[in-house]
Formats: structure tokens, C-alpha cells, sequence
């Protein structure tokens, strides 16, 4: 992406290190916070209340029990009361987010669209890890996360001059003339919500109608209507095939353990549709240039 690259430095006063400090130390309370979305959201309990508390013995966690990333580590993965052992996924989760923040920092720069970024992928975590333990992707994250990609597509370009989707330097947005950013934008979001949701759906409707059996949930196809708004046409088919292509090797790796093949053995597609759009935000645009400068005549 051709975003500016503003210095944290330059607008701060500060060395760039303490924007990677702040930046990662967001990412691992953001990331506490998703472990409360992930263990209540699928069981429809409240994100709010009650306080944290621990998944077996249901005593309250205390505040210094629940400093992200170091207090699993010192209390070595259990409750300090009942000594039952915590789920690693709270720390691997932690710790992910807060590398994927800085990841995001150092790719995105100091500028308008880092906030936005950092909420979109958060998003993206809760559902991968929601759809790897309990094989949803809850609409209460989806519909959220595609009003969220709309009104970013929105708002964005009516504020900011710069161009930060890449699809509006490509065809067909950029063949649209005398028409406002917002606008085109917004169309840009609608076509990338399409060909992202859209192409799921007639995938898994035609699979369905030729072998009876569900090929794709409803989960996935809402999934990429909002993956798709948010990143563009481009970055949406993109996103796609690396999610097909890990999908398939993770398939492959799963049926090859077992000792009865099963080859209808489901696999959440939502896991290699997250891991696709994430790469598709940091290094998308780079990978389709080359791809473009590489193989397409000139």
C-alpha cells in the first residue's frame, strides 16, 4: 500500500521505539481482551460483565492475575486458586496480537489508517481463534466488522487525502472520473464485499447442488463480505487463494493422520480466511505488483 509513512519520531518528539513499546503493549491488552470475546462470545454470556474470572473454579481473577502475557507466565499457566491448568490459547492469543501490532506499525506507519488497521485485524483474531475451537463465526463479529469496513471506505477518504485502499489505483475504480473519493470508495467496498461473499456463496450453493453436502457455511461467505469491504477486490481474491492454498495443505496434513481416512473430514475454513486477509492487509499490494511485473506481459 502507498500509504505515508509518517515518523513516529517526527510527530511525537520521541524515539520510534516507544511507538513499537506503546504499540505492542496495546496489542497484548487488546489481546487479553479478545480471550473474554473468544471464551464468552460463542456461549452468548456478556463481554462486560461479570469481571474475568477462571474458566473452571469461576473465582474472580484478580488484577494482578491478569496482566497480559506476564501473569500466565508467572502463575505457569494455572489458577491460583483451584491450581487447575489455564488454556495456553490465552497467552498464545496475547502474545499474537501484540506481535501482529507491531507487525501492523511497522508495515502501516504513524498515520490515520493504523487505528483502523489495528481494529480489523483484532477482529479478525477473535474469529479465527472462535472458529478453530467452536467452528463458527459468530454474526455478532461479522456484521460489526462489515458496517465497520463500509463506514471506514466512508469516512476515510472524506477526511484524509490520501489514497490508502488499493483498489481505487486499479481498474475499474480508477477509470471512474467526476465522481468524489467517498463515493468511489464506497463502491470499491461494495465490489470487494461482492466478489469476497459473493464468490463463497455460489462455491458452496453449486457444491452443494452437485454432491449434497455443505461445502461452505454462511459463517465464512459473511466473513468475506466484510474482509472484502475493507480490502478491496484485489486483496479479496487474494486473500481467497491463501486461504484455499493453507486450507488445502492443513486438509492434506489432517487426513494424512488419521487412521481412517475420512476425505469429508471438516476443517474452519474461517482460520485460513483470517490468516489469508491479514497477509493480504501487510503484503498484499506488494505481492500483486510482483506478481504483475513478473508474469503479465508488458
Amino acid at each position: 500500500m502507498q500509504i505515508p509513512l509518517f515518523s513516529f519520531e517526527t510527530v511525537t518528539g520521541l524515539p520510534e521505539i516507544f511507538g513499537y513499546i506503546f504499540i505492542i503493549i496495546c496489542g497484548a491488552a487488546v489481546g487479553s481482551f479478545l480471550n473474554v470475546v473468544i471464551h464468552r462470545v460463542p456461549l452468548e454470556e456478556s463481554i462486560v460483565f461479570p469481571n474475568s474470572t477462571c474458566p473452571k473454579c469461576r473465582n474472580p481473577i484478580k488484577f494482578y492475575d491478569n496482566i497480559p502475557l506476564f501473569s500466565w507466565l508467572i502463575l505457569r499457566g494455572k489458577c491460583r486458586r483451584c491450581q487447575i491448568p489455564i488454556s495456553p490459547r490465552y497467552f498464545a492469543v496475547e502474545l499474537l496480537t501484540a506481535l501482529l501490532f507491531g507487525l501492523i506499525f511497522w508495515q502501516i506507519g504513524f498515520n490515520a489508517f493504523l487505528p483502523v488497521c489495528l481494529i480489523f485485524a483484532a477482529s479478525i483474531i477473535a474469529l479465527v481463534f472462535i472458529d478453530a475451537e467452536n467452528m463458527i463465526l459468530p454474526n455478532v463479529i461479522t456484521y460489526p466488522l462489515l458496517v465497520f469496513s463500509l463506514l471506514v471506505r466512508l469516512i476515510l477518504p472524506l477526511f484524509f487525502n490520501a489514497s490508502y485502499f488499493m483498489d481505487l489505483k486499479f481498474f475499474p475504480l480508477n477509470q471512474i472520473e467526476n465522481y468524489p473519493p467517498w463515493f468511489v470508495s464506497l463502491l470499491g467496498a461494495i465490489l470487494g464485499s461482492l466478489v469476497g461473499g459473493g464468490s463463497l456463496w455460489l462455491v458452496g450453493t453449486a457444491w452443494k447442488k452437485l454432491r449434497g453436502i455443505e461445502a461452505m457455511g454462511l459463517g465464512d461467505v459473511k466473513m468475506m463480505f466484510a474482509v472484502g469491504a475493507f480490502l478491496g477486490w484485489q486483496l479479496t481474491v487474494l486473500t481467497i487463494f491463501i486461504g484455499a492454498f493453507t486450507g488445502a495443505v492443513a486438509g492434506i496434513v489432517v487426513i494424512a493422520r488419521q487412521k481412517e481416512k475420512d476425505f469429508q473430514a471438516q476443517i474452519p475454513f474461517g482460520i485460513f480466511l483470517g490468516i489469508g486477509s491479514i497477509v493480504s492487509l501487510l503484503f498484499g499490494e506488494q505481492f500483486i505488483r510482483w506478481y504483475i511485473e513478473t508474469f503479465l506481459p508488458k
